[in-house]
């Protein structure tokens, strides 16, 4: 099972490293967890935790990653150690690497520390009509950020509740023939853009690949 998500740390030529967490999407708990002290999640400081993410963010390729790690053996922590992938963009990360099905977090982690944390909106309507009976699940949906007050996420579980919500009624007017796939789709950005405009949240939509 697991609450699977992924991490994007920004380096310093301004790209990004790609770290998998099979728990860290739970309550979005990574927007706390990570910190300067505690860049892998975790309770405590661990000094040579620390310098091992900082050589990762040199790294220049999946390998040299692999030698640091080798070199550095560390505790665990929430966060993999082991990069997905070393040096790259994050439209890259989205349309390329983040499941919208199976990922249902995404977060983005600055060079400042400062966290952005995501939930994903798959568009696969497989599971909520007849008509359909399958579609991709990395690179078609869209993120969708979560207001935080005094450290906690906001009607995170109302905005879910009301996307599922979405996706059921589109079914529906898919399998009536109101909609092609590919119109639901954007149906659905279009639904999700008015909410988040409304809500000062911020909607990053992917390509369609209906």
């Amino acid at each position: 099972m697991g609450h699977r998500a992924l991490i994007a740390y920004e380096r310093p030529d301004h790209r990004y490293n790609c770290h998998y967490s099979h728990w860290g999407a739970l309550t979005l708990r990574l927007k706390r967890d990570i910190t300067p002290e505690t860049p892998f999640g975790g309770e405590r400081h661990h000094e040579e935790r620390c310098t091992c993410f900082r050589q990762l963010l040199e790294a220049s390729s999946e390998t040299v990653a692999d030698e640091i790690l080798e070199a550095t053996p560390i505790p665990q922590t929430q966060i993999d150690h082991d990069p997905l992938v070393v040096g790259t963009t994050i439209e890259t990360l989205i349309a390329e690497y983040l499941d919208f099905l199976h990922h249902e977090a995404f977060y983005v982690v600055d060079a400042e520390f400062d966290v952005t944390a995501y939930r994903t909106h798959w568009f696969g309507l497989q599971y909520n009509c007849r008509t359909v009976e399958s579609g991709p699940t990395i690179g078609n949906g869209a993120l969708r950020t979560v207001r935080w007050y005094d450290g906690e996420p906001v009607g995170d579980g109302f905005a879910q509740g009301e996307f599922r919500a979405l996706k059921a009624v589109v079914g529906e007017m898919v399998d009536h023939g109101v909609f092609s796939p590919t119109e639901a789709a954007a149906y659905m950005a279009e639904k999700l853009d008015s909410w988040t405009g409304d809500r000062s949240e911020l909607l990053i939509r992917t390509p369609n690949k209906v």
